[in-house]
């Protein structure tokens, strides 16, 4: 047998940029330990900033000063990049890092959930359309635009043993507010009801997102019903949400026993309920950072940890920009024993 660790981690933000605070060695001091306790065989990582250098494409060199040292810099590397594939995303880039070969990569953004069209309720001024006043005049919110999310799905098959695996690296939308044009001063936002419409343009992301990525599990499952899938991420949703919900496809909610080898498990309901969270929001403690596995990947599953043991309430230590060295999100890991 062969133990499989498969982890994800929410880096923060993880940037070089001159001027930061804390700096990047701050923050690799406390972080790089962090990633090696992992002692993940497969490393699925969001918010991975891309730098620049005179004449060369942006690159990730921010994670490989984390990484260097360290037996994360001999594995093998997938990551989104821009359009045109010559460079990362200059924010919040999806990587997998693998000791095992990767075999091939893709990153989906609107090729099975198209954009949906939405027509915003507040103008400018915050009044409805067909309100009298300026937003009448202008015609203001009377179109319909496409609500397109911004992160991708980043999709790897990895051959590790005598097994291939699909590891699906995801970064939902968040539940911050979309901005609704005129509707904010700084911080703040000048009307209750656009600040509404801004989390429900947020959700409808962030559910789009997962439709995405239940289209694609379905999509692996339709060429191998006994596919071995790893969904891992920060899906910025608790288990019961929509989101999370969409991706795992329970038989209460499809109602269709015929489906039942296609259901993704989420590994943290192993964990007990008083130590299962990843983030920490004015006290509370949340699980929004998950790995959900094939009933395949289930058989061969031993169990799961959630490294929040230091994790800090930045909604309460920090109510300014200051940052700790540390991410707010706590990295998941499961171990499997593949034949």
């Amino acid at each position: 047998m062969t133990t499989l660790r498969i982890a994800t981690f929410n880096l923060e933000n993880l940037d070089d940029k001159p001027g930061d605070k804390p700096t990047l060695a701050e923050r690799i001091a406390v972080m790089r330990p962090q990633l090696l306790r992992l002692k993940a065989d497969i490393l699925c990582l969001q918010e991975v900033n891309g730098q620049e250098e005179v004449g060369m494409p942006r690159r990730l060199l921010a994670l490989h000063r984390l990484i260097e040292g360290t037996p994360y810099a001999d594995y093998f590397v997938a990551s989104t990049k821009t359009k045109d594939g010559k460079q990362v995303y200059d924010e919040r880039n999806l990587v997998i890092l693998s000791r095992y070969e990767i075999l091939s990569h893709q990153q989906y953004k609107h090729e099975y959930a198209p954009a949906p069209l939405y027509r915003k309720v507040m103008d400018r001024l915050g009044q409805s359309p067909g309100s009298e006043g300026e937003g009448k005049e202008k015609g203001k919110g009377k179109e319909a635009e496409e609500v397109t999310w911004e992160r991708p799905i980043l999709h790897a098959r990895v051959k590790a043993g005598g097994s291939t695996i699909d590891v699906i690296n995801l970064h939902l939308k968040s539940r911050r507010p979309s901005t609704i044009k005129g509707q904010l001063d700084g911080y703040s936002w000048k009307n209750a009801s656009a600040w509404a419409e801004g989390f429900f343009i947020s959700a409808m992301k962030r559910v789009g997102q997962a439709l995405e990525a239940r289209i694609l599990i379905d999509k692996i499952f339709d060429q191998n019903e006994d596919a071995l899938i790893v969904v891992c991420g920060d899906l910025n949703a608790d288990l019961t949400e929509v989101p999370l919900e969409a991706i795992r496809g329970d038989l209460e909610n499809t109602g269709n026993p015929d489906l039942a080898g296609r259901v993704m498990v989420p590994c943290e309901l192993t964990v007990p309920e008083i130590s299962r969270y990843s983030f920490l929001h004015l006290g509370k403690g949340r699980m929004l950072d998950h790995l959900l596995v094939s009933r395949g990947m289930l058989a061969l599953y031993r169990g799961a940890e959630i490294h929040n043991e230091i994790l800090h309430d930045e909604s309460i230590a920090f109510s300014t920009d200051k940052k700790f060295p540390e991410s707010d999100h706590a990295p998941v890991v499961a171990e499997f024993d593949l034949p």
